[in-house]
């Protein structure tokens, strides 16, 4: 993680009401639950030698606690990147509700495999914000009930009259009934330390960027989260060529961010399909995941996508066999290699082809850059 800049604490008052971020504790607290979630790790791998049995739940169990030491580490990258307040953000027209549709939607399986229940009472909304930030605030909202909740999620998206702001409330069950002692319930609501993990240092941080109201009410084994929106819009069609709100000063991304866009991704480790996935969750892609050459060649005879991503590792002469013919069936197809160290953004020619080069890295930081740069280069034809 790159923490310079990052020695004290960062404030941004007059954006949200979330208390200014204080980086030594987010260190602590990262490492805590890094180091805390690898020990229950190494303690079932220990187990696991010292029985010779493998079974399914076991590896699952194993896989999860793994993983959730990886996203702890991703989301401390995240909030670093956001407090530096160096994030350009646009100021777009957005449907909260088609952008909490499709962040449902793109969590359907998990929220399957997990045997969650997402109740949903949505009504319409239009807000002012940047789309990127806005659906990474969702998946991130999605993240942290998933990461708690015990039974069912309600989610909830209404209008309040007086003043007009959108409200979005994010409810679940953090322990089951039989597990909450009556006799420890506080007189007033009381905020759960065990709800306060990274992916809610996140979700503080990112509605901090947003300049989002943001409330929380933690009750005997049941929390409630609330967002207002104050830049919401009336649901009003306007003339052609005409807009109510302040252009973005750097609009980069249409409302939602490049929906549609198809991505292969050449990746042997499971390690970097994750950051990779991490990296353009926030973004509305196609993403497609395959871990040889062949592969690629197969998914690219059925259908060619807008970017091929792909490992330096697995390059090397086939590969480059393959980009030069999928090149000359379609040259506007962008190519983006992960060099193996590094956190540099770079542009390369190769065999007469220029393309883009991020660092291992820096995937997370700047991957996203990288598709922007070389979707916005491929609607010109390559010299």
């Amino acid at each position: 993680m790159d923490l310079s800049g990052f020695g004290r604490p960062i404030s941004l008052a007059g954006r949200s009401n979330v208390e200014p971020l204080d980086p030594q504790a987010l260190i602590a607290q990262l490492g805590s639950e890094v180091a805390t979630t690898l020990s229950a790790a190494l303690d079932r791998v220990a187990a696991l030698q010292a029985t010779g049995q493998v079974d399914g739940e076991t590896l699952r169990l194993l896989h999860e606690e793994i993983e959730l030491a990886r996203r702890a580490g991703i989301m401390g990258q995240q909030v670093v990147r956001l407090s530096s307040g160096r994030l350009p953000l646009a100021n777009e027209r957005l449907d909260l509700t088609a952008l909490l549709h499709e962040a449902l939607r793109q969590r359907g399986r998990e929220i399957e495999q997990r045997g969650i229940e997402v109740q949903q009472v949505l009504a319409a909304a239009l807000v002012k914000s940047d789309a990127t930030l806005l659906f990474s605030l969702l998946q991130t909202a999605l993240d942290w009930a998933f990461e708690h909740t015990v039974s069912r999620i309600d989610m909830t998206l209404d209008v309040k009259p007086w003043p007009a702001h959108a409200r979005l409330s994010v409810a679940f069950a953090h322990q089951r009934p039989d597990e909450v002692a009556v006799a420890d319930t506080p007189a007033a609501p009381q905020e759960e330390p065990a709800l306060n993990t990274m992916s809610w240092r996140l979700l503080q941080q990112t509605a901090t960027v947003l300049g989002l109201r943001m409330q929380r009410s933690d009750t005997p084994g049941k929390t409630a989260l609330e967002f207002e929106f104050p830049a919401t819009l009336s649901p009003r069609v306007e003339p052609a060529g005409t807009t109510d709100f302040e252009e973005s000063i750097t609009p980069v991304l249409p409302p939602q961010p490049l929906a549609g866009r198809h991505v292969l991704v050449l990746a042997g480790r499971r390690e970097v399909r994750n950051v990779v996935r991490e990296a353009l969750r926030p973004m509305g892609l196609m993403v497609d995941f395959v871990s040889a050459v062949e592969e690629v060649q197969q998914q690219c005879a059925e259908a060619l996508p807008h970017v091929v991503i792909y490992e330096a590792s697995l390059g090397g002469q086939r590969f480059d066999r393959l980009r030069d013919e999928l090149l000359a069936r379609a040259p506007r197809l962008a190519f983006i290699q992960i060099a193996e160290q590094g956190r540099a953004m770079q542009v390369m020619n190769v065999g007469g082809h220029q393309l883009t080069s991020v660092g291992r890295d820096a995937l997370i930081e700047s991957l996203p850059e990288a598709l922007i740069f070389e979707l916005t280069r491929s609607q010109n034809p390559r010299s």
